[in-house]
């Protein structure tokens, strides 16, 4: 026998008992087999019977009769089945049965409503994470304090030098600490307690660490025209150290896990996490906004320092020739030539001033380069 239906009464297990249950003119054949109770039994007329939705998803048809410990309860799932019963069954049972199907479809409706409103739901809060994660990782940005961010900063630093030949003294020093001490005085608020090492190398570049520690290559000084050029570049990375970019980056590259543990805050698991980055903090490549974001706030700083800001300005357009052959778009950051065009842009929105030049001889600070005060830490 082939069962297609589940039957339960007070007789039979609790689990339900399979069944073969037929469809006839009068009622319902239920067969259960050779050592079931109903085995063989006449057909239960449509009149004795009371029909309902059931099942899990309200895709049965429940089929009940009887009373005490007679009663029995049919559960109909196969489609076949259901609509033989609907075929067959007397007007007045069709209609409860009309009734039993409604609820049914409205059942499926339903359902298939809370699962598109979950999946819209979904959609729409990947959609919102997406668009607003650079606001979900500044809220967990502005509960990190600076003092966390600068033991972060410190280490990766302090591992940096140690592996570098440091020029510990001399007029390239002397230099970059009086750019990064004028600057500094004209940071309202300041947080951070600025740390500069001057470093030998022929790389024309600069990098700045969270908490505050700024590394600069005489490959750079070596570059640069004036003074003022290399004002420009210390305060660019002064800018992203006080705009936070390198703890922006962070947080990004931890992801949930780590916005989930700043907001909760959780001290000691953001440090934890933070471990996981330290050496790679080094690397850290800042995306297009922030770096437009510290030309912009770097120029500002500039000129309220009265450091004349031109000398920012031709340091990029004199990288904008080593650009020629790249493609912006494909570029973490803008090219030099744009950047110079929009500071040029800031620059004539900016209040005329007259700018007071540094102290310091620059042709004496490049002669110096590469000499004796080049030393191992």
């Amino acid at each position: 026998m082939n069962s297609n239906a589940l039957c339960f009464g007070e007789d039979l297990p609790a689990t339900g008992m399979p069944c073969h249950v037929e469809v006839s003119a009068v009622g319902l054949m239920v067969r259960f087999g050779d050592v079931a109770p109903d085995s063989g039994g006449p057909p239960v007329p449509f009149d004795a019977l009371a029909v309902f939705a059931g099942g899990l998803n309200h895709d049965q048809l429940v089929v009940r009769w009887g009373n005490g410990s007679d009663a029995r309860t049919v559960y109909l799932k196969d489609p076949a089945l259901i609509r033989a019963f609907r075929a067959a069954a007397p007007p007045d049972l069709t209609r409860d049965l009309e009734a039993t199907a409604a609820k049914v479809r409205q059942a499926r409706m339903r359902q298939r409503t809370v699962w598109a409103v979950a999946a819209g739901a979904a959609g729409a809060l990947a959609l919102v994470l997406w668009l607003g994660s650079d606001l979900v990782v500044a809220f967990a940005v502005d509960r990190i304090p600076p003092a966390w961010e600068q033991k972060l900063g410190e280490a990766a630093y302090r591992d940096f030098l140690l592996q570098q030949s440091v020029v510990r003294e001399g007029p390239a020093v002397t230099a970059v600490h009086d750019i990064v001490q004028r600057l500094s005085e004209k940071i309202p608020d300041n947080p951070y307690t600025f740390e500069v090492a001057v470093v030998k190398s022929d790389v024309v570049n600069a990098f700045a660490l969270p908490g505050g520690y700024v590394v600069v290559f005489t490959g750079l000084m070596k570059k640069a025209e004036s003074g003022e050029e290399v004002a420009g570049v210390l305060s660019h990375e002064l800018n992203h150290v006080l705009q936070r970019h390198g703890l922006e980056r962070i947080v990004k590259q931890l992801g949930l896990a780590a916005v989930v543990t700043i907001v909760l805050g959780d001290q000691q698991g953001l440090i934890g996490l933070m471990k996981q980055v330290g050496v790679e903090l080094l690397t850290l490549k800042f995306g297009r906004e922030q770096e437009t974001e510290a030309d912009v706030t770097g120029l500002r700083l500039l000129h309220r320092a009265k450091i004349d800001p031109a000398g920012m300005i031709r340091f990029f357009d004199r990288l904008s020739e080593q650009d020629k052959e790249r493609v912006e778009i494909l570029s973490t950051h803008p090219m030099s030539e744009s950047r110079a065009a929009r500071l040029k842009e800031e620059v004539a929105a900016l209040p005329k001033q007259m700018p007071e030049p540094f102290e310091f001889d620059w042709k004496t600070v490049q002669g110096a380069l590469g000499g004796s005060e080049s030393v191992r830490p």
